[in-house]
């Protein structure tokens, strides 16, 4: 565990596999950290370096205060891989992170090796959806719309099996900051990347859960239709975070396409 200092914003980061291997980078989704990804990570191949990170306003980065775009996050994670001098990389991004890694790989395209976008796309939502969640959250907190978010996040199965894990990512949930949370929202509603993803030129695969609620599978293909040479795949038994319900599954996925764009 690390502390990097991007753009006056300090950043919680956290390295581990090779350290002289080819890094595998993760951004993660709005309202989560970087544990989402454990799973995942403990199920790469030795081979390779990771690097996952707080974005700003979750985890233990810093909040600051006011509105922010997709382009400072992306802006922050660049500042990151600058620190580290990982000046080519594979870029997992989910969510917003999914967002996130759309907005590096249009404008440094040399930078990004191998792109795997995981229930994202290049539109999320309407003004009016999130207005009335940055409404709520401001003015009630997150456990005023924590429950409702678990209910995209995860599977009924999950949620009905797992009992234990879905109360500990409701607590991962509702301890983020709320500055921070809605900030990340405005990013999301007023991000519009279609003319962006089109522009994408590293190998890439669109990934998403089949029972994906925040971002259906047909959101998700549409915006893999956009970048030129995407391929777009299916998540069996999976909500919005396959890499909490299906880990085994996206690692292999992952792996696998990082291996097709000679990235190894």
């Amino acid at each position: 565990m690390a502390f990097v200092e991007v753009r006056d914003i300090v950043l919680h980061v956290h390295r581990s596999g090779d350290p002289r291997g080819p890094l595998v980078v993760f951004a993660n989704s709005l309202g989560t950290d970087a544990r989402i990804w454990d799973a995942v990570v403990a199920r790469l191949p030795d081979r390779y370096g990771v690097l996952c990170y707080d974005k700003r306003g979750h985890g233990l980065s810093d909040a600051p205060p006011g509105p922010c775009a997709i382009a400072d996050h992306a802006d922050d994670l660049v500042g990151v891989l600058d620190h580290f001098g990982a000046h080519r990389v594979a870029l997992v991004g989910l969510s917003i992170g999914g967002m996130i890694a759309q907005a590096i790989a249009a404008r440094h395209p040399d930078r990004i090796a191998a792109l795997v976008l995981c229930d994202t796309a290049a539109r999320i939502g309407t003004a009016e959806t999130w207005n009335a969640r940055i409404a709520a959250v401001e003015s009630q907190g997150l456990p005023a719309i924590a429950d409702s978010v678990l209910q995209r996040w995860f599977t009924r199965v999950y949620r009905e099996t797992e009992a234990a894990c879905l109360r500990g990512w409701h607590n991962m949930l509702v301890r983020q900051p709320v500055t921070g949370y809605a900030a990340s929202c405005a990013a999301i509603r007023d991000a519009d990347l279609r003319d962006q993803a089109a522009g994408i030129t590293a190998p890439t695969l669109c990934l998403v859960g089949d029972q994906d609620l925040s971002t259906p599978p047909d959101l998700v293909r549409d915006t893999a239709a956009l970048i030129p040479g995407a391929r777009f795949e299916v998540i069996a038994r999976s909500g919005h975070l396959p890499c909490i319900e299906q880990p085994e599954d996206l690692a292999a996925l992952v792996t696998r396409h990082f291996a097709d764009a000679g990235y190894r």
